[in-house]
């Protein structure tokens, strides 16, 4: 529902985003973007208020399965957005890209529900950190050595040491998740 608002205000005006919707567009990744979370954000919202509210039950349990059809798309059309431009060290990264973002996404989303959730019920999300972290970690060292020149970028200055950290924080997260299961 965020990336919704977000999408909105970078548009600088909503009428922007109504008008994108005006036609669907398989091809194009902000169509499509569009498209994905104008279904998906209302989906959500359904889902979380039938169970705060613990009313209404059925259209909360479809509204959660629709939610979960398109989530991995939404997690991973951004990466198509970024690869679809002219800047080398993302458009040659293309084939991984959306196996990093997903990673990112299931690492992000079993944070918070390992920061959300009663200790007892946070198996799911502890293997889903692991998971994240090793798939988001794999692809995209996978997609810096099939990159060639263009992965440059990546291995120096502050890029390089923001990677460095952020690959650091990855595994740790996961590390900490496994490390809580063992207490």
């Amino acid at each position: 529902t965020l990336s919704l608002g977000a999408l909105v205000h970078d548009l600088g005006r909503p009428a922007r985003f109504v008008n994108m919707l005006r036609v669907f567009k398989p091809t194009s990744p902000m169509s499509m973007g569009s498209w994905l979370l104008a279904g998906y954000a209302p989906l959500t919202m359904a889902a979380a208020a039938a169970d705060v509210v613990g009313r209404y039950r059925l259209v909360g349990a479809g509204a959660t399965a629709g939610a979960a059809v398109l989530g991995p798309a939404v997690a991973t059309y951004t990466a198509v957005l970024l690869a679809d431009t002219a800047v080398p060290s993302w458009h040659e990264g293309y084939r991984e890209l959306p196996f990093v973002f997903a990673g990112s996404a299931a690492g992000a989303a079993a944070g918070l529900a390992l920061a959300c959730a009663p200790v007892a019920q946070t198996g799911p999300a502890r293997r889903m950190a692991v998971l994240g972290a090793v798939l988001e970690t794999v692809a995209f060292r996978r997609m810096k050595r099939g990159m060639g020149l263009s992965a440059e970028p990546f291995g120096q200055g502050r890029a390089h040491q923001l990677l460095r950290a952020a690959e650091s924080l990855t595994v740790g997260g996961a590390a900490l998740a496994v490390g809580a299961a063992l207490r």
